[in-house]
Parts: structure tokens; sequence; C-alpha cells
């Protein structure tokens, strides 16, 4: 049997610097704080835990002075950095550029345009999304889907923008139903969307189907609270029925490669290339 991992799968740029920066300082001081779960992969978190990385709640948070913690690539509203400053916290900033720039956007556009309405599309209680609703002190609209636009007011200007790690096919047609109903109720105030979809997430979708079809099998590598790998699992499986959604070696079977002649390995932006190769290997034993 054939095995090949997926060059295109594994951690984005902003994840990796992450762990770069975690791992770092882990080495320099022994041990690390990290606000939030660093990425949404439990084997990897294993890892860094057996490290000395140890992640901590707000709540905790708010009970710190005087050490170091580290803010993971989703970024943080301006709260925590308040918080850090007031309690003689040292930062160490891992957020991912995109994000951060996104961040100066939507801040900056708010503060020029206060009686725009400012939308994200994205999930409410996604950890990226809390970073961004804080740019605006919370004064922010997030819908997840077209059904949600009901929450918007349509009497105001818009000012639309994504979650980096959305889907953005789903984006542009809520852009679109928006955009057409403020026109329909209001065609005096101004839409304007942002295209702030990460691009090599945007480009991911179309690189794993093409991948997915060159096998027998694809055994798809992801934890199970990613909503990215969730999401990549339906195009990986959409692409070949014969698509497996696995979260570590141990999920494996014998049943899944049986007859398989060309097996494909790949996962979401959250999953690690050590354990991509992990199951590699397992797989080519069995």
């Amino acid at each position: 049997m054939i095995v090949e991992i997926d060059e295109n799968a594994g951690f984005c740029s902003g994840v990796t610097n992450a762990i770069n920066k975690a791992e770092a300082e882990i080495s320099a001081s022994g041990s690390l704080f990290c606000l939030g779960e660093m990425v949404h992969n439990q084997e990897e978190m294993s890892r860094l835990e057996k490290l000395g990385m140890k992640t901590v709640t707000y709540r905790e948070f708010e009970t710190f002075s005087n050490c170091t913690v580290l803010i993971r690539a989703h970024g943080e509203p301006p709260e925590t950095y308040a918080l850090a400053k007031k309690n003689n916290i040292s930062l160490i900033d891992a957020t991912c550029p995109i994000v951060l720039r996104l961040h100066k956007i939507i801040y900056q556009n708010s503060i020029e345009n206060p009686d725009y309405q400012t939308v994200i599309f994205g999930k409410k209680d996604h950890a990226e999304v809390v970073g961004l609703v804080g740019q605006v002190g919370g004064k922010a609209v997030v819908i997840s889907k077209e059904e949600e636009t009901d929450k918007i007011d349509f009497t105001k200007s818009i000012f639309l923008y994504s979650q980096t790690t959305m889907n953005v096919h789903d984006y542009e047609k809520v852009a679109e139903k928006i955009e057409n109903r403020l026109k329909a109720v209001s065609p005096e105030k101004v839409f304007k969307k942002f295209n702030t979809v990460c691009r090599s997430v945007s480009k991911r979708e179309e690189k794993l189907s093409e991948y997915a079809k060159q096998f027998d099998a694809v055994l798809f590598v992801a934890g199970n609270n990613s909503s990215n790998g969730k999401y990549l699992f339906s195009t990986c499986k959409a692409s070949n029925p014969k698509s497996y959604y696995i979260s570590s070696e141990s999920d494996l079977t014998p049943e899944m490669i049986k007859g398989v002649e060309r097996l494909g390995i790949t996962g979401a932006t959250s999953t690690p290339k050590w354990l991509l190769r992990l199951i590699a290997e397992k797989a080519a034993k069995l």
C-alpha cells in the first residue's frame, strides 16, 4: 500500500508561530501559561502540556499578577491587554498577523464611522470572534448563517467582516443577502464588506478536494472540537466517500484501509504534521 501525506495539511503559519513562541519560552523558563486553548487538537495540547505549558481560563487570568502569559494566535480583546498592564503580567503576544490586521481595520473603521453598524460573520463564542467584537467595545452583531441576518438593523449603514477561518463561499452568500436587503430597506445607506477570510484557509478547500480524489481512501485527522476540521472533512468526504475522520492513531482500524492500494492522509489547519506522520507509519504497518 502506498501512503501519502498531504503536503498542504497541518498548522497554518499563525498557529506555527504561536507554538514556536510557546516552546521557546518553555525552553527558557521551564513553564508557561497560555490564555485559552492553544490549538483545537488534543494530541498537540497533550504534547505541549508535557513540555510545561498550562492552559488557563480568563477567570484564572484575572487573578494573576507578576507572571508571563502567552496570547494565542486567535487574539484577544483590548480588555485583556489592559488587565495585563494593571496586574503587571508580561504578555507574549502570538496573535496571528492576519487577525491583528483585522483588529486594526475594525477598530479604525468604528472610530472614523461611529454611526455604521459592525457585523461579523463568525461563531459567536469562538476565541477569534471575541477578540474582534472587543475592538468595538462589544457593539457588534455576530451572525453565523443567512437565517440570522434578522439580527441586523437595516436602517443603518453596515460594515461586514468575517472571522478569518470561515468559509469564503458562505461569507459571500451572507454578504449578498445583507446588501440586497439594505438596498430594499434603506437604499440611501452604505454597505461595505471586507475580504477578511484567510487566503490560506480559503484555498485549502479547493486543494483538499483535488487531493482526496487521487486515493482509494483518505484519513482526515483533526481534533474532535475542531470546527475547521469538521468543515474541511465534509469537503473531503464529498470528493471521496471513503474518507474517515480520526483524531489519533488509536482511532485507526484495519477496516478503514482494507483493500486500499493508495491511502491519503490529510487534516485541518489545527492538525500537527508530527501526528500525520505517526498515523501514516501506523497505517503502513496494518
